[in-house]
Parts: structure tokens; sequence; C-alpha cells
């Protein structure tokens, strides 16, 4: 009863200290403080200087920066319209035409960005007034494309899955490749959806356009050939085991300024802003990294995970449940806090719950990630619906109704990948570390 009034005080004061506007990483750092200061013998004051130096001069976490960076640098250049114009001939023959071009340019998108908000935003940017100058509903193309900004968490090089990795001390190669059968599954579901949909409203759907023929097409293709040479660079250097996460970022942050450079979108603003937009998400990220460290080593001198961890045993849940109970569990704080958060705050007292029921972490990472995108389109702390919101000047809640469909997409992705967890461990178990 102790163990539980304890984690109830902790709790509540945690969300006390949000409630009054202080930044997640000082909240959880607060927290974390007073537990230790109350309910342990040791010092916090060295105790959180060891541990915050100590998360923050990790050489696994300088892959994060860099794929903020490289993920900044493309978002200022014209990739999004090369896309549309790579793939939009291709889409005609398809039920739905052009909105799948909301899903495969986030599908492109993700693979060189690594961020569900800046996947969404950059492809909107492109599909939204095309789309709607041809006449595609809102509702559809809005949804779709809420739900395919979420593949930025998914399709590897991924920043959720560089903080999972950190966290949970898990290969971060070896995550990178067990997101990429869930990512095209995920894409895959929400394009059988669309053309679903499609179907069954013929009438909304525009006629085809005429794009000429074959050759045609191709030419038009010529536009994705940088971003698809880019992709391969960063991610075949991982899988074949050449170079690192890290030495894989770096290869794409200087694959990404020669492409900025040769499209001529790169000049000393351009590379300014991506520097300080960089900086600036990564200070935030490394604050709540490091917040979320001292907390887990406070919870650890208090006895809180294993307390935790030895109740939920008792209740002898199986795998199945468990999941479910977890899944549940991380929708609801999604309803309150950002991906990220949600992932340093809870790994400290899940990991050995998921350890303990012999749960395959990388497995776990993926089942975090998609569970956490169903949070990007869940209100009212949806990053997708807030960035939707911002382009198209439409109703939080009215987003969020579109979106739902690509939510219960997810759900299903989760249960696709509990049934076949091939899907996930597959390709890992045939990349080098």
């Amino acid at each position: 009863m102790n163990d539980v009034l304890l984690t109830v005080f902790l709790v509540a004061a945690l969300f006390a200290i949000l409630a009054s506007g202080v930044w997640i990483g000082l909240a959880l750092a607060g927290v974390a403080w007073i537990g230790m200061t109350l309910f342990s013998a040791r010092p916090a004051g060295d105790a959180m200087a060891l541990t915050i130096w100590g998360s923050s001069s990790s050489w696994t976490l300088t892959a994060l920066p860099l794929f903020v960076w490289m993920g900044e640098i493309l978002f200022r250049t014209r990739l999004s319209e090369d896309m549309f114009r790579g793939l939009a001939p291709w889409m005609q023959r398809i039920p739905g035409r052009l909105l799948h071009t909301n899903i495969l340019g986030c599908t492109i998108f993700a693979a060189v960005s690594g961020s569900s908000a800046a996947t969404c935003a950059t492809v909107g940017k492109m599909t939204l007034p095309e789309l709607r100058s041809r006449g595609y509903p809102d509702g559809i193309v809005i949804g779709s494309l809420a739900g395919a900004g979420t593949l930025g968490l998914m399709i590897p090089p991924s920043l959720i899955m560089i903080v999972y990795g950190v966290s949970a001390d898990v290969s971060i190669a070896r995550l990178f490749a067990a997101g990429v059968f869930p990512g095209l599954l995920v894409a895959g579901l929400m394009m059988t959806y669309v053309i679903g949909w499609a179907m069954l409203n013929p009438g909304k759907v525009p006629p085809a356009e005429n794009v000429g023929g074959f050759m045609d097409k191709v030419r038009a293709s010529g536009s994705l050939i940088p971003v698809v040479l880019l992709i391969i660079g960063v991610l075949g250097s991982i899988y074949t085991g050449i170079a690192t996460a890290t030495e894989a970022a770096a290869v794409g942050v200087a694959g990404s300024l020669i492409l900025s450079a040769a499209q001529g979108s790169l000049n000393a603003r351009t590379f300014y802003e991506s520097l300080m937009g960089a900086t600036r998400l990564f200070c935030m990220i490394a604050l709540i990294l490091a917040g979320a460290a001292f907390l887990t080593l406070a919870m650890g001198y208090m006895g809180l995970p294993r307390q935790l961890a030895e109740w939920i045993g008792s209740l002898h849940l199986s795998p199945l449940m468990l999941l479910f109970a977890l899944m549940i569990f991380y929708i609801v704080l999604g309803c309150f806090l950002d991906g990220i958060s949600m992932i340093v705050l809870t790994m400290g007292v899940v990991m050995p719950i998921v350890n303990a029921a012999k749960i395959d972490p990388i497995w776990f990472g993926i089942f975090l990630v998609i569970v956490v995108e169903m949070a990007q389109i869940t209100p009212p702390v949806g990053f997708n619906l807030f960035v939707l919101q911002g382009m198209t000047g439409k109703e939080l809640p009215w987003i969020a109704r579109v979106a739902f469909p690509m939510f219960l997409l997810l759900v299903l992705a989760v249960g696709l990948i509990y049934a076949f967890p091939g899907l996930v461990t597959w390709l890992p178990s045939r990349v080098m570390n």
C-alpha cells in the first residue's frame, strides 16, 4: 500500500509541476529530486550530476541531432514538389488515384526525416493544395495525411527509435531494421483503406488525368532519383554493416547538403535556419532524456520498478493481456504527452515488466512506436492534429474524426505484428550491429 501511495504522490507531483508550465525535462528532474530527497538515503545532488552527464554524453545519442539536422535540411528543399511530380503519374489507374500520393509521399519522406510532424507538414505542404484544387474531398485528404504522417516515426531513420534504443539499451541498427516491414505494412493498410473508400464512393474521386505513356511517367519519376539514392546511402550503410547509426546519420547530413545544393535551395539563410531548427529540437529532446534518466535512477533507489514489476507478475497476465494493458496505458498517456516524453518517462518502469514477461525488446520497441503513432492522431495532444489544424484551419475535433479510421488501422497493425512477429524480427536477425 505504501508503494501505491508513493507512486500516486510522485505522479501527482509530476502533473502539478507540468501544469505550472515548467518544461517537461525540468519537471521530470524535479520529481526525481523530490523522490530521492524524501524517500531515499542517496544524496540527490551528486546523483543528478552524474546521471545527467552520463545520459548526455552517450555516443549512441549523437545519431539523434544528425538525423534531426538531415530532416531540417530536406524540409527546406524542393523535395516535396519533386515527390508529387514523380509519384502522381503512376497513381492514375489505382482506385483513389492521387490520394495515394499522401501515403507514398509520407513513406518516402519518412525514410529521410525521422519525425512525424515534419513528415506530415512537408508532404501536406505539397499535397493539400494540389488535391484540393483537383476536387478531392477534404475529409479523406486530411484523414489519410494525418495517418500517413505517423510513418515518420516508423520508417527508419526514426528519432523515436533512437530515443527508445538509448532508453532501453537496445541496438538502434536492429531497431531500424525491425521498423522496415511494419512501416510498409502500415502504409499498405492505409492504401488498402483508400482503395476501399474510393470503390465505395466512386463519385467523389475526380476523373483520371492524361499523363502520357510509360516513358513519360519514367521521365517524371526522374525527380525521385536523388532522394532514393539518399535513402539507399543512409539505410544501406546501416543494414550492410558498413556504418553504425551515427556514421550513417553523418552520411545523411552530407547527402542532404549536396542534394539541397544541387537543387539550388542551399544558401546561408537556409543553412542557418536548418541548423538552428535542429539545435532547438535536439536540445528539447536532450533535456527530456536527461530528466528522465535522473527520474529512472531515483525510482530505482526507491525500488518502485522492481515492486511494480513484482505486483504485475503476481497478476499472472499472459503476454497478450499485458500488451493490451500497455497499449491502453500508452494511448491514454498519449492524450497528454508527446511520444518522446511518453517513452523516456515510462521506460524505467515498463522495461523490467517487459523483460520479466520475456517479450523481445526489439519487438516491443516496434509495438511501442505503433502505439505512439496512435497518440499522434488522438486529441488533445496529437501533434499531427496540431500540424494539420495550422495548415488547414479546420477544427481539431473534426480532424480527429476524419483521422479515426487511420487509428483503427494502427490497432490492426498491432494485431498483425503480434500474430506474425516475424514481420518485426526477421530482418534484424540478418543485420550486423
